[in-house]
């Protein structure tokens, strides 16, 4: 079977045809840390294989997205890549060349068409010590899990879009962790320009369709240290965006096993005013998260917020809720949970609009300040 991807990526080429690589690397696009290439680009696996990982239990429902991510990625090196040829002077803003042709609107013109035929667009930016095509392999195999027949709405897909930074790739558990860290920083700049350019586009649609855009919906997945790249992207665009809030551009926003401080949303925090971007913000935690273990105690760093949940509950705004995974949540997927069983599961009831309480899902409230769940 054939499956394509939607992808934005400040990372290198490697090839001689910037416009078909074979693949992108390890660093910093050649245009810049904050240049951005759109694309699509397609794999070829065998279904068997896909439909057997579908069916595993895992322990804690069905279908492990952990297999299908590792063998999608190792399809992802023989993927056919096409980026969306743009064609502007890099001296010059976006906005002040009339014969610009840039691939961004390129790729938005082609969600807006799918997502016509009925299907969410769900960005995904993953997290530490990921090559391309491990990237490549969990945004596949989170869009595969969300398009399962048996879940959800059967009349409602997914379709997921790629944001791939420079994380390093090379297991290394300090040299590759402080790398990726500073690298997660400058590539949250790139994503902001990338979702910048996204709600002028979003903007420019609602404007010549009288105020009403496309009615599917746009959510936001962050894994792990693609949520430092979120809040990192944050800084950015508040310094572009007029007024005192955020633009809404999502309906939901998924931080699953974030890779920041457990204090991230305290008044002043750098993540403060990120519920401003969405109507409904979920944190999904476990508290036995060795990777976030690794970045508590061996880097230095605080608290994590993938681990606990935020320091202070009872102070975060009420459409932010947090789901306790820890009760489900072991083996060696402690930190990729969200790609697996019942937690995919939950993710996707909130993809199709059902209500958080809703009997389907396996979640029960948890007593204490704030709005928070547990799944079982």
């Amino acid at each position: 079977m054939e499956l394509g991807l939607y992808f934005a990526t400040n990372r290198s080429h490697e090839g001689s045809d910037r416009w078909h690589p074979d693949r992108y690397g390890r660093a910093f696009s050649s245009d810049g840390m904050e240049n951005l290439r759109f694309g699509w680009l397609s794999v070829t696996v065998d279904d068997a294989a896909v439909q057997k990982a579908l069916q595993k239990d895992t322990g804690y429902g069905t279908g492990s997205g952990n297999d299908l991510a590792e063998l999608l990625a190792k399809a992802a090196k023989k993927a056919k890549i096409e980026a969306y040829p743009e064609k502007l002077d890099a001296a010059r803003s976006d906005t002040g060349q009339d014969k610009a042709k840039l691939g961004s609107k390129a790729m938005f013109s082609d969600l807006q068409r799918d997502m016509l035929k009925r299907s969410d667009v769900l960005v995904f930016v993953h997290g530490f010590n990921v090559s391309w095509e491990a990237a490549v392999g969990s945004a596949l195999a989170l869009q595969v899990m969300q398009n399962r027949d048996g879940i959800g709405d059967a009349k409602q897909q997914t379709t997921v879009v790629l944001f791939s930074w420079p994380s390093d790739g090379l297991a290394l558990p300090f040299v590759s962790y402080k790398s990726d860290r500073s690298e997660a920083k400058g590539s949250g700049y790139a994503f902001a320009r990338g979702l910048l350019k996204l709600r002028d586009h979003l903007a420019s649609l609602a404007d010549r369709a009288g105020g009403t855009a496309c009615p599917q919906d746009l959510h936001l997945l962050c894994h792990s240290m693609g949520n430092f790249v979120l809040q990192n992207a944050l800084e950015r665009m508040r310094q572009f965006t007029p007024g005192s809030a955020l633009p809404r551009m999502f309906d939901h926003i998924f931080l699953c096993a974030p890779d920041v401080d457990a204090n991230v949303f305290e008044p002043g925090q750098p993540m403060h005013d990120l519920h401003e971007l969405a109507r409904t913000v979920s944190i999904y935690h476990n508290s036995a998260d060795m990777a976030l273990h690794v970045s508590d105690y061996t880097k230095g760093n605080p608290d994590r917020l993938g681990s606990n949940g935020a320091v202070r509950a009872v102070a975060l705004p009420d459409k932010v809720e947090q789901i306790d995974c820890s009760a489900i949540v072991k083996g060696f997927v402690e930190h990729s949970y969200y790609l697996d069983g019942r937690v995919t599961d939950d993710i996707l009831r909130s993809i199709d609009g059902f209500a958080v309480d809703d009997s389907s899902r396996t979640r029960v409230r948890k007593v204490g300040g704030g709005v928070r769940w547990e799944i079982r």
